[in-house]
């Protein structure tokens, strides 16, 4: 009995993997909030699902790396909404987009592509792979906020240390 139970130490049963001692140290991240919305604006959500984009040309993407490449084509910026899109013109005070959403738009491709790296369930090795990445800060900045989303808010500083001093600019496109 003493063997198995020296095991089970070693090897964590599954389920122990989304609790937050656990997953700082498995491949399954925990998830954080809503397991439907990513924590999103709703504004920006119903955006992103009724996005042509999202609909059509992401859901043909299946995995982790052809949305990565999808990041590295298409992404140009990481702001919510595209430029010019959003109707802000005469509004004063609290809905004069100062707040960020008061609002729609067009939801910008960044954020569709948050999204659907959402719906793929992503690994901590993926997570890492995208803060990591060296071919495009936007792909970095992609995993970050990934991580903001979803993550525990306890578990942020310890995925933030260590890259508070990237330098690499993100320009507007």
């Amino acid at each position: 009995a003493s063997a198995a139970a020296g095991n089970q130490q070693q090897q964590p049963p599954p389920q122990a993997a989304g609790k937050p001692a656990a997953g700082k140290h498995g491949n399954v991240l925990p998830l954080w909030g809503n397991e439907k919305t990513m924590n999103l604006n709703p504004m920006i959500l119903t955006n992103i699902l009724s996005s042509p984009y999202f609909k059509v040309q992401l859901y043909e993407l299946k995995t982790y790396h052809e949305v990565v490449d999808e990041i590295y084509f298409k992404v140009s910026h990481v702001e919510p909404w595209e430029k010019g899109s959003r109707k802000t013109a005469g509004q004063t005070g609290m809905c004069g987009g100062v707040r960020g959403v008061g609002t729609g738009g067009i939801v910008s491709t960044a954020f569709c592509l948050l999204y659907k790296l959402f719906t793929l369930k992503l690994t901590r090795k993926q997570v890492m792979g995208l803060i990591t990445h060296t071919d495009s800060p936007y792909i970095r900045a992609l995993g970050f906020m990934y991580i903001r989303y979803t993550q525990p808010p306890n578990d942020l500083v310890d995925w933030f240390d260590g890259f508070l001093d990237d330098e690499e600019v993100c320009r507007h496109g």
